[in-house]
């Protein structure tokens, strides 16, 4: 029986998200909207990824115009078809909404496919066009071509295991500790499961005779080691629970040990001022500094393809979204509660000179493409507002003794067209776990140290 092909008509959302996705819908119809082109043409010469996205949809249309009419149709080499469609103007929405809109225009078009008997399908990453269309009696679907599992089942780095006392006592003394003895109840016997390990994944390994005896490891690939900075307290910084010491451990870590350092947890958890004392302390307190200088990005949605267009310098132009590392400079520099904020001007003074003598350098992510960057400590704040290719395109960006620190809260999203799924935070973590240049911690929201109040509201909301 020959199977009923599907139309999928596809916003421009989708395409410049993610311009492959017109690969990806096998031997079906795909169809463009003749406004999706106009809306496309407006970013043709945009220097951003978005820019990027239309160019290349635009590079694979004209490529197909030339094997036939794209009016009515070209094949496609995966069997399906893709056209651009012109008809459809006259086909009736409700009488509140205005015709001439774009996303109305786009569901004249699935109105008028649909009472012409085609299985359409909108491809669209608004909510709201997703819900007009279904008051329509339009099926509609997201497009997620690289995506994470539901937050709850990502990977957090981190994991609680059992093993005898006899086996932790001697865990103590060697250093070492089989996965073979580690379970994942606290009832370890022959019948258990093995503990599936991931490479540079932290255990907490608790007694299973005596909830009070724990010790903190982490699996090197071959056995389950100590923490070999559990000591150290970076430019004077002490962790206050396990996550800190986890997150403490894969900071600690040289470029050549651990290049890719994945941070996430709640606010309040320490992540960005946990990055900055290690750096700190990598650049200004140990001898012979592995790193040249400290650079902190900071993504915003919409400012960060806006850049060029903004009045002043560079720095002048990212100021205001790096505040938050202010914020966190200004308790590292005078760690003395009661005297921090005796003198604000000398306060300033002594984070400004961080900046003046170019310890700590600011950029928007827009300026890191097409870079090779050296011996540099770079941490990319928030990075949950990072698509998977912006991610990407970082991490590719790392030279000879770079170490790039990603840190965010997947549940804290401001990308109109990201999740909690596809955000590029979430993404990386997914591809690069098990890698042993990359070692990840989830902060659990019990781990809060910023005040009573953020925990309270942490653990409540």
């Amino acid at each position: 029986m020959k199977k009923s092909r599907k139309t999928f008509v596809l916003d421009t959302n989708v395409l410049l998200h993610t311009p492959y996705a017109l690969y990806s819908f096998d031997d079906n119809n795909i169809v463009i909207p003749e406004v999706v082109l106009e809306e496309l043409d407006k970013f043709k010469k945009d220097n951003s990824e978005l820019g990027a996205n239309a160019r290349h949809v635009a590079r694979f249309i004209d490529s197909l115009r030339e094997k036939g009419n794209l009016n009515k149709g070209v094949k496609l080499e995966n069997g399906g078809t893709l056209r651009i469609e012109m008809n459809f103007h006259d086909v009736k929405l409700p009488e509140s909404w205005v015709g001439t809109v774009n996303d109305n225009r786009i569901l004249k078009v699935c109105k008028g496919l649909h009472e012409n008997k085609e299985k359409v399908y909108l491809i669209t990453k608004d909510v709201f066009a997703r819900i007009k269309a279904d008051v329509l009696g339009i099926e509609t679907q997201d497009f997620y071509a690289e995506q994470a599992p539901v937050y709850d089942e990502q990977y957090r780095g981190r994991l609680d295991v059992y093993t005898d006392e006899s086996k932790l006592n001697d865990f103590y003394k060697s250093s070492k500790l089989s996965p073979e003895d580690v379970c994942v109840t606290n009832i370890c016997s022959g019948m258990n499961e093995k503990v599936e390990l991931v490479v540079n994944q932290f255990l907490i390994i608790h007694s299973s005779s005596n909830h009070k005896k724990t010790a903190l490891g982490r699996y090197d690939g071959k056995e389950i080691v100590p923490l070999n900075f559990i000591e150290e307290r970076p430019f004077g910084v002490t962790p206050r629970n396990a996550g800190q010491k986890f997150m403490q451990e894969s900071l600690m870590y040289d470029a050549d040990k651990a290049p890719l350092v994945i941070i996430k947890g709640s606010a309040g958890t320490a992540k960005t001022f946990y990055s900055l004392a290690v750096g700190l302390h990598k650049l200004l307190t140990e001898r012979g500094a592995s790193y040249r200088k400290i650079l902190v990005c900071r993504p915003n949605v919409k400012f960060d393809e806006d850049i060029g267009f903004l009045p002043g310098t560079e720095q002048e132009k990212i100021a205001p979204f790096l505040r938050p590392v202010i914020d966190n400079l200004e308790v590292l520099i005078d760690n003395d509660d009661r005297e921090r904020y005796s003198s604000e001007k000398e306060l300033k003074d002594k984070i400004d000179e961080l900046f003046d003598r170019k310890i700590i350098n600011t950029e928007a992510i827009a300026f890191i493409r097409g870079r090779s960057i050296i011996k540099q400590w770079i941490i990319i704040d928030e990075a949950q507002n990072l698509t998977p290719k912006q991610v990407k395109g970082i991490i590719t960006r790392a030279g000879m003794g770079t170490k790039i620190i990603l840190i965010g809260d997947p549940e804290q999203i401001d990308h109109p067209f990201l999740d909690i799924r596809t955000n590029g935070l979430s993404f990386a973590a997914e591809k690069m776990k098990g890698s042993p240049l990359c070692f990840q911690i989830t902060l659990a929201d019990e781990e809060c140290e910023r005040s009573e109040l953020a925990y309270e509201a942490a653990r409540r909301m």
